[in-house]
């Protein structure tokens, strides 16, 4: 097996705290290294005596020791991070799509968590748990004040423990315990239907290990539905990445064989690497091609892509093939603009250095960093406008983001932002059903109808607002 394609097996994209990042796993130790700067060691070595000695209360060595290595590599830039043995835990789960816990998809709505949806054959879904739900408490704590992810460690443990969760069900006016199993739980990224007679909608929720294998699965059930559809829309929103060879797989399903999905370049021989659509580029290990059975038609099918904001690094590396290749509109607002690759280099059992080592380029040559992926039409949220879009965080908005922009404060961005949070705080006060966005792939659904009019060859209600936000060469 290449190198090239040892790299592409492990190279991830996560989201946490809204950071968006990609990541190559490897065990590969630079073979030169420079000369170390000896008196700046001497000092880390002083400050640490010093430290031990003289602060006010004692300070654990390991703590200290975790927390320079941390900070030295937090400085880099937003991407890169030391892995300690929890943290690395949770990012391999994030991977995998993998968790012990109830099995739900949740949101949090006045300090509440709301369920958006129990995952199909899980133990919430088996428990009767409904979309709309809401969750008081946990056990016997209430998860009023409890941020989200602090909910959520609640509910996850063991595997065969269990959980009781008591429930609030509005339509019927009632609270409730309901006792729950934990047990491993396996995410669906891939959902899919025909939203109208011959059109049909996928989407994406991350580029995990089962993406393309439940890919697969989803379109054979449409074409089975119906072998003639005459258009389909590929949904990638808010959808922060994943693994690339599940990216690099999802593009080759629409692209022809050998068309070139994305390109990186860094420092390092094994950053440098061209993905293609062809088996050993996507493939992470011997056996047949996943993309062997999917429908013929699916190369030809009239495609649109939906991206916003959210989209990012493995959802833009398959924006962006697309759009180079002419293969599909895309159709939304600009993406997120992680292009950006990290290395993640296991340091032990437990523990992991994540450092920044590539950059990503679509087809054409374009980088992807700070700038994303402009779509081919701006379509806003709603057919009001997209009144929050400008408040949504993107790569460049991010400190010590990889150089390539004007590092300047934009003055009339700025404004904008501040007339947008005034918006959202009036938003804030209106009750909270009529603050819920409506579902992706609902009815309600502005863009998708957007989309589906496109495909249709009609009249598609194209935003007076949103502009692309231009990436200018950085002045020393």
């Amino acid at each position: 097996m290449s190198q090239k394609v040892k790299v592409a097996g492990w190279i991830a994209v996560g989201a946490l705290a809204g950071a968006l990042t990609t990541v190559s796993l490897q065990t590969v130790a630079r073979g030169t290294m420079a000369p170390l700067p000896l008196e700046e060691l001497q000092q880390l070595a002083a400050v640490f005596s010093m430290i031990k000695s003289d602060y006010v209360e004692p300070v654990d060595d390991k703590k200290l020791i975790t927390d320079a290595i941390s900070g030295m590599v937090s400085s880099l830039d937003p991407h890169s991070q030391y892995f300690d043995k929890k943290s690395y835990k949770e990012f391999r789960e994030g991977t995998t799509g993998r968790f012990v816990g109830v099995g739900i998809e949740i949101t949090q709505e006045d300090g509440l968590i709301r369920i958006v949806s129990p995952i199909e054959g899980s133990p919430a879904d088996r428990a009767g748990l409904k979309p709309g739900d809401l969750i008081t408490k946990v056990d016997d704590t209430a998860v009023k004040g409890l941020s989200l992810s602090e909910a959520v460690k609640r509910m996850r443990g063991q595997p065969g423990t269990k959980v009781v969760l008591t429930i609030f069900r509005k339509d019927e006016s009632r609270t409730f315990p309901v006792t729950i199993t934990r047990e491993e739980i396996r995410t669906q990224s891939v959902k899919a239907k025909e939203v109208e007679p011959g059109y049909a909608w996928v989407r994406l929720t991350q580029f995990q290990e089962r993406t393309v294998e439940d890919f697969v699965t989803k379109v054979n059930e449409l074409y089975a539905k119906d072998p003639h559809i005459k258009g389909l829309v590929l949904d990638l929103r808010n959808d922060p990445g994943g693994l690339l060879d599940a990216a690099v797989a999802i593009s080759s399903a629409f692209l022809p064989a050998g068309s070139t999905v994305v390109s990186t370049d860094g420092q390092i021989p094994e950053s440098k690497a061209v993905f293609k659509a062809e088996p050993q580029d996507y493939m992470r290990r011997r056996g047949v091609d996943p993309l062997k059975n999917l429908p013929p038609a699916l190369k030809t099918v009239p495609l649109v892509v939906l991206v916003n904001e959210g989209s990012a690094s493995a959802s833009e590396i398959v924006a962006g093939a697309l759009q180079d290749h002419k293969r599909a509109t895309i159709m939304g607002s600009q993406t997120f603009g992680k292009g950006s690759v990290q290395t993640v280099r296991p340091l032990g059992p437990d523990t992991a250095l994540k450092i920044t080592t590539a950059r990503y380029y679509t087809p054409n040559g374009t980088s992807i960093q700070a700038r994303g992926i402009v779509p081919d039409i701006m379509i806003d949220d709603t057919a009001e406008g997209s009144p929050f879009a400008v408040l949504r965080m993107r790569e460049s908005d991010l400190d010590k983001h990889l150089a390539g922009t004007n590092e300047t404060k934009d003055p009339a961005l700025e404004k904008e932002r501040e007339e947008a949070l005034k918006r959202l705080e009036a938003e804030s006060r209106k009750p909270a059903s009529e603050r819920r966005p409506p579902e992706y792939g609902s009815a309600k659904d502005f863009q998708l109808q957007q989309a589906l009019a496109k495909l249709k060859g009609q009249p598609v209600k194209v935003s007076t607002t949103l502009v692309e936000r231009k990436v200018e060469p950085k002045t020393e």
